[in-house]
């Protein structure tokens, strides 16, 4: 039995294929969806997706969003997402050392929220891209 895994950006359809397994990061903590899971709703945090297919697990950069399951079919709807093939670790790597000299010498409460989300979001894209 399999889950179809449908995962919308604002500019492009990012997955869409049937899947075993996913694993999501949600703002209370990770989800894992397996077949003839429960229906639920809830809010993504940004973070890694881990999806298993064809025998192998895949990772993707999430940057927040809703997922609607029911009856077989995961809707995704994000911000921003990148498979990890689409992501060059040593890109990667960088903005992530930029991002964190950013964050430590970020000051008033407007540049500490944006330094911090900056943060997070080259976090997730590194460890999609290592975790390919």
């Amino acid at each position: 039995m399999v889950l179809n895994l449908r995962v919308m950006a604002p500019n492009r359809i990012v997955w869409n294929s049937e899947v075993w397994e996913i694993v999501s990061s949600t703002n209370s903590g990770q989800v894992g969806i397996l077949p003839n899971h429960a229906p639920l709703l809830t809010a993504l945090d940004m973070g890694v997706s881990k999806i298993r297919h064809g025998g192998q697990w895949s990772s993707m950069a999430l940057m927040g969003g809703f997922a609607m399951i029911d009856n077989n079919q995961i809707t995704i709807l994000v911000n921003e997402a990148e498979r990890a093939t689409e992501i060059d670790p040593d890109e990667a790597r960088r903005t992530f050392k930029m991002a964190q000299a950013d964050s430590a010498k970020a000051e008033g409460k407007k540049r500490v929220i944006e330094a911090n989300s900056a943060l997070k979001r080259a976090k997730a894209r590194l460890e999609a891209s290592t975790a390919a």
